[in-house]
């Protein structure tokens, strides 16, 4: 670990890229390391969307969990570049599954080279962080990572069900982003302080914090749907309503507009994915009863949450900057 890291001023999210650039750097060494594929194909792809401009959230909470808890060897590099791999796999499965165009602002790796190099690709990366994760040997770790997957896969396929179910319940829709979005996230953070050898109470408290946080920057990415400009999400603004996704947003309108107006609503979801000339209406209806405020209060919310269960944790920069990045997960810059 670098002894700047310690000397560290952590005021916001700068500081922590500036203060963690090394270990970052670090982690983009291992990424670029371990697509060593023979079919070129592969590692074409790969290095596309590997270098789209992921934020590489995973990898940086990884790392600061296991510093916060004590770590100071270079394992937790490692298995963050794996992390990586797993998040970038779903990324490709995603975008095949939601007929994405975009990425990032970029075009997505289905729509260069189809769907099925998409998948198989996305195959190619799982199946790669599956067997380096292994040569680490470490029970707890294989049982992190194996359950974040099989949460993303129930997460996605519960979603899959819901799509254009207006009745969900929002207990529902935070179920599945728990799942889909929180549970690798979660599983950073507790491989973390499992890397760092912590006690199973640090460990649990740690994937606590993940959790609640990969919840907020769910709710948060789902309500700037309405709100974003398109070149800060890299997506179109309303995809999720074009594509049928009941969202918190969402479900907040429809328990408060008056029945006219959630009949008219209904009419427009049934539309997709032709939805642009009704999401002026959309968006405005939301103004008008709060719906995006209050789902972005939901996200602030459960960073509060997150923050408290940091609370075991003794006062470190590392910390410190667990909690900056709790905030950053919330805000616009995504």
């Amino acid at each position: 670990m670098s002894e700047r890291v310690n000397t560290c001023a952590i005021a916001g999210m700068s500081d922590v890229w500036d203060c963690y650039r090394g270990e970052l750097d670090a982690v983009e060494d291992q990424i670029r390391q371990n697509l060593d594929s023979k079919v070129a194909l592969v590692n074409t792809v790969c290095a596309h969307i590997l270098n789209s401009g992921g934020k590489r959230i995973r990898p940086l909470l990884l790392i600061l969990s296991a510093r916060a808890a004590g770590y100071t060897g270079r394992d937790d590099v490692l298995l963050a570049g794996l992390i990586e791999y797993i998040h970038t796999a779903t990324l490709l499965h995603d975008d095949v599954v939601d007929h994405a165009d975009l990425r990032r602002g970029r075009k997505t790796a289905g729509g260069l080279w189809g769907n099925q190099v998409a998948i198989l690709v996305g195959d190619y990366l799982y199946c790669q962080a599956i067997c380096r994760i292994v040569g680490f040997r470490s029970q707890d770790v294989n049982e992190c990572l194996s359950e974040a997957c099989r949460k993303m896969a129930e997460g996605e396929l519960m979603q899959l069900s819901y799509r254009d179910d207006a009745a969900i319940s929002e207990r529902e829709y935070l179920k599945i982003v728990e799942h889909k979005t929180g549970a690798l996230i979660a599983a950073a953070c507790r491989m973390g302080a499992v890397v760092a050898d912590a006690d199973p109470a640090l460990r649990g408290a740690a994937f606590r914090f993940g959790q609640a946080i990969g919840v907020a920057f769910q709710v948060a990415d789902d309500t700037l749907d309405y709100a974003a400009p398109r070149e800060s999400l890299g997506k179109s603004l309303g995809k999720d309503l074009g594509e049928g996704q009941v969202t918190l947003p969402l479900l907040h309108l429809r328990t408060h507009c008056t029945d006219r107006e959630r009949a008219r609503l209904a009419e427009v979801m049934e539309q997709k994915p032709n939805i642009n000339g009704e999401l002026a209406w959309v968006v405005s209806l939301m103004e008008r009863y709060g719906s995006i405020d209050y789902a972005m209060t939901a996200a602030r919310g459960f960073v509060q949450a997150a923050k408290a269960h940091l609370d075991p944790f003794e006062d470190s920069v590392h910390k410190r900057a667990l909690h900056v990045v709790a905030d950053y997960m919330v805000s616009r810059d995504h």
